[in-house]
């Protein structure tokens, strides 16, 4: 009886959690989709890319102090990958290549 209440408990508040996560998510593409329908991606984009960079480095930084050379054996954790992969992304100039007009490859011409 004492087992099935934690584990209901305990149920509950993974779904909270994930529930949580999903309406952030959400929360995000909906800024992402009014800041790019309003013409200022771009200049959200040059906003976040110190602090993704910022970021990346503090994760690198924290997994080479832990004796990892940045990375666990796991590969690191799932927001440390997604923040190392936004600042790849913004290394590479990606909004750059945008406003010059070049596509990405694979990438059709409509919109």
């Amino acid at each position: 009886m004492a087992v099935e209440r934690v584990l209901n408990l305990l149920l509950i508040r993974f779904g909270l959690i994930v529930g949580g996560l999903v309406v952030l998510a959400l929360l995000v593409f909906a800024v992402a989709l009014v800041l790019k329908r309003r013409g200022k991606l771009g200049a959200a984009r040059r906003y976040a890319a110190p602090a993704a960079h910022a970021v990346g480095r503090y994760l690198d930084d924290r997994g080479a102090a832990r004796g990892r050379g940045g990375m666990s054996r796991g590969g690191g954790s799932v927001a440390g990958a997604v923040v190392r992969a936004a600042a790849r992304r913004l290394d590479d100039g990606y909004g750059q290549r945008q406003r010059e007009g070049e596509r990405e490859p694979g990438r059709g011409e409509g919109r």
